[in-house]
């Protein structure tokens, strides 16, 4: 049985309010449902999850509006595989470079998400008091929603103070189903969505 461990991820940061030119991207199927990669020539730079694959498309164009937006699934195959087997906790490549946007308050919530382990959970509050931030819980909540890196900047580890799931950008049945995965209660290979 092959063991999961998390990749290293490598931020290249984009000035706030810059956007990429050209984003080459690949819609795939997982067992989350329909999932979109997308690639500018810094890295990726987003991945998102939707019942429907061709809104995924709509999605990337209104994240990325001035970009030009080009299918390039056998480019970006080895990416997709990649993140797939991320969501299905298995081993991935030791390195992704991630090309992220978000102003340095974002940007540090993000790098902070990403040291919480696979399998656990931390609340907003928790998660501002980390960054040297305790007041600023809806701003670390806001950062959360504004993540375009699905599973790979973990925002679905954040929980509500009492524990409980609250909003995701890509649907809390999502976020049940894979910290429930990373907790090594799901099998892997089972279709979303997961009984509650």
């Amino acid at each position: 049985m092959e063991t999961y461990t998390s990749p290293t991820l490598s931020f290249g940061h984009r000035t706030p309010g810059s956007l990429p030119n050209a984003i080459h991207y690949a819609i795939g199927d997982c067992d989350l449902g329909a999932i979109l990669v997308a690639r500018s020539p810094q890295g990726i730079c987003a991945i998102f999850l939707d019942d429907d694959a061709p809104r995924l498309r709509d999605q990337l164009a209104q994240a990325f509006p001035a970009a030009a937006l080009e299918e390039a699934a056998q480019f970006l195959q080895a990416d997709l595989e990649q993140i797939i087997r991320l969501i299905h906790q298995q081993p991935v490549d030791a390195s992704i470079t991630l090309d992220v946007g978000g102003t340095a308050f974002q940007r540090q919530v993000w790098t902070a998400l990403c040291d919480i382990p696979a399998g656990q959970t931390r609340t907003y509050t928790q998660l501002a008091e980390s960054i040297g931030a305790p007041k600023a819980v809806r701003a670390v909540a806001g950062a959360c929603a504004a993540n375009m890196l699905a599973m790979l900047i973990p925002c679905h580890r954040i929980v509500r103070s009492d524990g409980s799931l609250s909003g995701y950008r890509w649907g809390v049945q999502r976020k049940r189903a894979q910290l429930l995965r990373e907790r090594g209660c799901v099998r892997p290979h089972k279709r979303w969505p997961c009984p509650a």
